[in-house]
Parts: C-alpha cells; structure tokens; sequence
C-alpha cells in the first residue's frame, strides 16, 4: 500500500519541486515582459511593440545559463533577418514566391555566420515579417530590430540586476531531488540484487533511464546559477562556492551514466543467474548512502570527509567482491562500480590520480 501511494504522489512531488524551482523565472519573464512593452510602446512609441515582450521571453526563458549568448542570437538574427526582407524584397516584391526566397536567403547567411538555431528561427521569422508587409504598410525593420535590442536587453536586467535567483539556493533545490532520486535507485538495486529479484532491478533501470529529462534540467539549472554568480553584482561572492558545484556536478554526471550502465548489467547479472558475492549488494548500498551525504555536506558548507570515507567502504567491498567469483556481467559491474566511486571522490574535491587510486581502478 505504502508503495502504491509513493507512486500516485510521486508526479505531484514533482511538478512541485519543478515549480518552487522554476518559480522565479516566470517572475523574471513577467516582468522582462511588461518592462519591455512599456519601453518600446510609451517610450519609443514603437507602432509594433509586441515583439519587444516576445524577445524578453525568449531570452529568459529558452536558455537559462546562456542568457548573453542567446541576447546576441536573437539580435544576428533579427539583423539577418531584416537585411533579407527589407532590401532584397525592395529588388524583388513582395509575394509567396518572393517570401520563399528571402525566407532561404536569411537562413541561410545565418549558416555562413555559423548561426545556431535561434539565430535561424530569428532571421527567418523577421524576413517572413518584412516580407509579407505590403509596399504601403509600416516600415517594421527599424522597429523590429529596436524590440529585440529592449526585449533582451531588458531580459538580461531582470535575471542578473533586479531579480537575480539567489544561485545556491536554486542549486540546492534542483540539485537535492536528483541525487535522491539517484541514490534511492541505487539502494533499490542493492535490495534486488540480494533477494536475487530481477523484476526490481529492472524497474530501478527504467527509473533511471526516465530520470534523463530530470538530470538534464539539474544541469541547465546549475549552469543558469554559475551565469548570475559570474555577472550579477549582487551574487559575486557565491561565485566560488558556484564553481565548487560546476566541478561536482560534472563529475556526478559521469556517475550517474556509469551507475545506470551499471545497473543495466545487474539485471543481466540476475538474467544469467551469475553468483552473487554478499557483500557486492552492500557496496552498491553503500555507495547511495555516499551520494546522500556528500549532498548533506554540501548544503552544510563543509568538506565531504564523511562522504568519502562511505565511497571508500564501497570501493573496498567491490575490491573484496572481485576476489570472490563472479560471472561476466558481475565482474563489469564490480568495474563500473569502483568508476563510479572515483567520480564521487573527484566530485567531492580530491584529484583524478588520487580518486582512482583510492577507489582501486
């Protein structure tokens, strides 16, 4: 029963933490937005403002720890796209036809310039703009460019000057249900891989495998705190706590792509019904308790000793694993395993040399 409820609550548990943690960049985005709109309508009396909010938006919200590249993006694009529409379209016409071939034309000088792909919806939606406005319409190239420069440009003043997440903080909460969800998976497998259950170990794989989406957001997360630590006035002084993450949070991915290989090969290990060392189930175990704790370290601001020395424990159970018997599978998950302690030790602050010596690779 108490499993069923932990499955129905799980999506909730989530959509929550996903909104505590992205609460504050809609916040951003509301007022990049109405900021925008008022500069470009009261201010620049700009006859088309609405692509000032739009470009606000964009900036904030498509890339959260690019936010300077994704603002000189969108204005290439913009001034891609308004070379294309307003001086070709003055040789050619305007029409379907004419709208295809600047359309082209725009992405394409935004491929020569080694465009991403923002720059190229940028350049090909304000050339289709331009190009579909009649002789007698407004002259929209101007004002077009004009938004994008207030939109980004008051994006970027929001995130880092008036509203800048307080970067640690975000870190935690992103970082904090990923390494749970990590860990728990571990300690999941460990329990399948005593009781010689392969349907759990499975569902700890598939657990894993879903968790992708979820460690790709913790990443773009982290990278959005490293930005306001590294720009924002307000913020420099986490800067070097910020950069103690950025060096964990590489490392932790590497464990968790090596930990889902790993588990990966303990359902295989249970399919061929390769032995078991007892003690090679408790490394795993304590390897998620070494993952709980260096979490814990960090949110207390203290040197992971006591993480380590749980990786350690895990390491030397798997060093004892591998002079008991184990099949093919078995022996890989016993290699995977002192890998992933290695990148717990290097995440927690010791050296590639010393992380693998410790961990007997």
């Amino acid at each position: 029963m108490h499993a069923v409820v932990t499955a129905a609550t799980r999506p909730l548990r989530e959509a929550y933490e996903r909104l505590r943690t992205y609460f504050i960049v809609a916040v951003q985005a509301g007022v990049a937005a109405g900021l925008s709109w008022y500069i470009a309508s009261t201010l620049l009396h700009n006859p088309q403002p609405l692509f000032a909010p739009a470009a606000a938006v964009g900036t904030i919200a498509a890339a959260l720890g690019n936010r300077i590249r994704r603002t000189v993006e969108l204005l290439v694009g913009v001034v891609l796209g308004v070379l294309a529409g307003d001086l070709i379209i003055q040789v050619i016409g305007a029409g379907p036809v004419q709208t295809g071939v600047v359309v082209a034309l725009a992405i394409s000088a935004a491929v020569l310039f080694r465009g991403s792909g923002a720059v190229m919806v940028q350049a090909g939606s304000t050339a289709v703009l331009l190009s579909t406005v009649s002789p007698t319409g407004p002259d929209l190239a101007v004002p077009r460019t004009a938004n994008a420069l207030v939109g980004s440009s008051m994006a970027v003043a929001v995130a880092l000057l008036l509203l800048p997440l307080n970067p640690v903080r975000t870190v935690h909460r992103a970082a904090g249900p990923t390494l749970d969800l990590f860990a728990n998976q571990l300690t999941v497998t460990a329990a399948a891989l005593r009781d010689l259950d392969r349907a759990r170990a499975a569902a700890a794989l598939q657990r894993l495998q879903e968790a992708e989406a979820e460690r790709r957001e913790t990443t773009e997360i982290v990278a959005a705190a490293l930005e306001v630590a590294a720009l924002s006035p307000w913020r420099w002084r986490r800067r070097a706590l910020l950069r103690r993450y950025e060096h964990a949070a590489n490392h932790l991915e590497l464990a968790f792509t090596n930990s889902r290989n790993m588990v990966r090969r303990t359902v295989a290990l249970l399919d061929a019904h390769e032995p078991v060392p007892a003690v090679l189930p408790v490394a795993i175990e304590h390897f998620g308790q070494a993952l709980r704790l260096l979490h814990r370290d960090f949110l207390a601001g203290r040197t992971p000793e006591i993480a380590r020395a749980r990786a350690l424990d895990a390491a030397a159970e798997a060093r004892e694993a591998r002079q008991r018997e184990l099949g093919f599978s078995g022996t890989i998950v016993v290699s995977q395993l002192c890998i992933i302690v290695s990148e717990l030790l290097q995440a927690s602050g010791l050296d590639k040399e010393a992380a693998d010596r410790m961990a007997g690779i």
